[in-house]
């Protein structure tokens, strides 16, 4: 599922031993992944993950992973810690995996997880736009 989702070669970087798995008592439907150290991502009713900021870390060991990334400006980070959107005009690469309304986690310059949201535009139009909204970002690290 984690490979569909975000590319191939992207569950590798997931721990083989710990994992954990949180079913609805009404309806028997996966909603919770955790591991060892916590909550790795919400399972939605579309079939879709929304990433934790620990699961949007664990998965950034990936480089099949670096592909769901918005990379943004280093100006930007204590507004996205905070849980603000990302706008285009600050986004300085999106990965090839984006599409509007997917899972992204943004990125400083150096690859560490600033935010997990969801995707407005497709990942190749981000850096392309000036003006409006590229990422609404759903937890930021100081949140």
């Amino acid at each position: 599922m984690v490979d569909y989702l975000f590319g191939s070669g992207a569950s590798r970087a997931l721990p083989r031993d710990g994992i954990r798995f949180a079913y609805s008592r009404r309806s028997g439907r996966l909603r919770f992944v955790y591991d060892s150290e916590g909550l790795l991502a919400t399972v939605k009713p579309s079939g879709a993950m929304a990433l934790s900021l620990h699961g949007a870390k664990v998965l950034m060991k990936s480089k099949a992973f670096r592909q769901n990334c918005v990379r943004v400006a280093d100006e930007t980070a204590p507004f996205v810690n905070g849980g603000r959107s990302v706008f285009c005009k600050f986004v300085r690469w999106a990965g090839k995996n984006i599409h509007p309304k997917s899972e992204v986690v943004v990125v400083d310059s150096n690859w560490r997880v600033l935010g997990v949201g969801t995707a407005v535009l497709a990942g190749k139009h981000m850096a392309l736009f000036k003006s409006g909204a590229a990422v609404k970002v759903r937890a930021g690290v100081k949140q």
